[in-house]
């Protein structure tokens, strides 16, 4: 097979989310319900109805973009008899999406998928206290410039490091807020960044800093009931793909801490034989992502009713 499902993660959520899958499907509808049921909250309200800031919280963004994915993959499979472990060789997804993609092929329930997911924001937001931590967007640099003005923005005091390797040209860093400043005012005068901005993000994603939480996701983790995947899983730490239930709750709790490789993983399945990148769930950001990071991989996102049907039809064929 040529293709990979991939699942968004944070940053790709919005207001409305998920309403128009569940007015025309009742498997999306029945997803959505079960996630209420899991958190025991109304969430699938905070989704269509918002406030935004609600829905932007990381510990609700977290569940809930995992739940517009998970309703996405179900109706494939339940309205249109398609099953995701027939039709890809490889699942992955951004960050919080690794757990979608777990979800996806089996290594986790629906239920559990959404619980750890509110552990995990819930231990993200608390790692850190408010504006101590931060994230910045480098554009126009390659991997190692960007390492570079990391390094240069850290000392003994201020942790600062790459966090997010998204495409050649757009790469995250994390760390304290004194050295992500830093890095906005010397990005471009020092290093030739084109432009270097603070991301809105309330704490240093996928960086040491995040060492608390990656203690509790451990302990949430080995609790939790897993299964190895049916389709290989792409892990974000590792940019390679594993299937064994050990390595992947492993490498999830590497992940809290660790750089989220995406261009290297978007190499690693075009170098495995990836024609087709299809991205489940809310909004576009890694289907764009992977055409920057390749463009001969063609790369799609499908989040509607009528993107679905679409989507079906040419895997029917």
């Amino acid at each position: 097979m040529t293709r990979a499902f991939v699942f968004p993660g944070q940053g790709s959520q919005f207001v409305g989310m998920g309403k128009e899958l569940a007015e025309n499907f009742k498997s999306a509808k029945d997803v959505f319900e079960e996630v209420n049921e899991a958190l025991n909250q109304d969430l699938f309200k905070i989704m269509v109805e918002g406030p935004e800031a609600d829905l932007t919280m990381t510990s609700n963004a977290q569940p809930a973009l995992m739940a517009n994915s998970m309703a996405v993959v179900k109706v494939l499979e339940k309205e249109f008899g398609i099953k995701l472990k027939d039709k890809a060789a490889f699942v992955a997804g951004h960050s919080l999406g690794e757990y979608s993609a777990a979800c996806a092929a089996g290594v986790f329930s629906l239920s559990d998928t959404a619980r750890l997911l509110r552990t995990r924001g819930d231990a993200m937001q608390k790692a850190v206290p408010l504006g101590v931590g931060g994230m910045a967007a480098v554009i126009g640099l390659g991997f190692d410039d960007v390492k570079r003005l990391a390094e240069t923005c850290a000392d003994a005091n201020n942790v600062c490091v790459t966090a997010n390797d998204n495409s050649d040209g757009q790469i995250v860093i994390s760390g304290h807020m004194g050295a992500i400043d830093k890095a906005v005012e010397i990005a471009g005068p020092k290093f030739g960044a084109k432009r270097c901005l603070k991301l809105p993000v309330s704490a240093p994603f996928h960086s040491p800093l995040m060492q608390p939480a990656a203690e509790v996701m451990a302990a949430a983790l080995g609790k939790v009931n897993a299964h190895d995947a049916e389709i290989p899983l792409i892990a974000n730490v590792l940019a390679s793909a594993i299937s064994k239930k050990e390595e992947i709750i492993k490498h999830l709790i590497e992940q809290v801490t660790g750089s989220v490789r995406w261009r290297e993983s978007v190499a690693y399945m075009k170098n495995n034989g990836i024609t087709d990148v299809v991205e489940l769930g809310a909004g576009k950001v890694l289907s764009g992502l992977v055409k920057r990071c390749d463009k001969e991989i063609n790369a799609i996102s499908v989040g509607t009713p009528a993107e679905i049907e679409e989507l079906a039809k040419n895997l029917q064929n």
